[in-house]
């Protein structure tokens, strides 16, 4: 099954250099480009792809906004978006994240994590690179000057929120059976039980659920 991608950056060169990458696997196709966050809206509606590779500081709209338009499009439900970062800590991942990213790549990725990050990603296990994803998010919510609000846990179980706790950690569902003493499918149950009732379209964003309501600490 080939994974259909819509690459998204104001730079005609990055784009190149990762639809180059890209093209190179079997499973992986560019069927569409764009150079700034309006004409990705338009693209990606009439490509309909699997993973949009998403630039953040782009002209006309940027790549923010238009996250939030293409995953707020309840004709795109099978479409994921990955953000593209130039700096591993960047105050856009959090605002990406909010506005429905399933993750985030830092733009001097090597090529083979990159076509891997692709692939998990349109397969529906949203979190990239755990321990990278845990760090950056751990790093921004660290310099948040909000406090944590953990009201919207009340929703959760106590099994829930521990399952929770150990996805921020970075761990697979089979790391969290093994840990719990419960199947992987088990884990999995909770984990997508905690994603709707905290409303979290994937894991990535429950994992910065986890940091943001203070389930999880930077550091611990």
């Amino acid at each position: 099954m080939t994974v259909r991608v819509v690459l998204v950056d104001d730079q005609a060169l990055v784009r190149a250099g990762l639809s180059g990458l890209l093209d190179n696997s079997a499973d992986i196709a560019v069927v569409g480009e764009a150079a700034n966050g309006a004409e990705a809206v338009h693209v990606v509606r009439s490509t309909k792809p699997d993973v949009v590779l998403m630039d953040v500081q782009m002209p006309v709209m940027d790549g923010i906004e238009a996250t939030r338009l293409l995953v707020g499009d309840p004709a795109l439900t099978g479409t994921r978006v990955i953000v593209l970062t130039t700096f591993e800590l960047d105050d856009y991942i959090a605002e990406a994240l909010r506005a429905g990213a399933s993750g985030f790549l830092v733009k001097d990725i090597e090529p083979e994590d990159l076509r891997t990050a692709v692939r998990v990603v349109a397969a529906g296990e949203a979190l990239l690179s755990p321990g990278a994803t845990k760090r950056l998010i751990a790093q921004f919510v660290a310099h948040r000057q909000i406090p944590a609000d953990q009201s919207r846990l009340a929703a959760l179980t106590g099994r829930e929120r521990e399952v929770m706790a150990l996805a921020a950690g970075g761990l697979s569902n089979e790391e969290i059976g093994k840990r719990l003493f419960m199947s992987p499918s088990t884990a999995r149950t909770h984990v997508h039980r905690a994603m709707a009732k905290l409303g979290a379209r994937d894991r990535a964003q429950l994992v910065f659920l986890a940091y943001e309501t203070g389930l999880v600490r930077p550091g611990h």
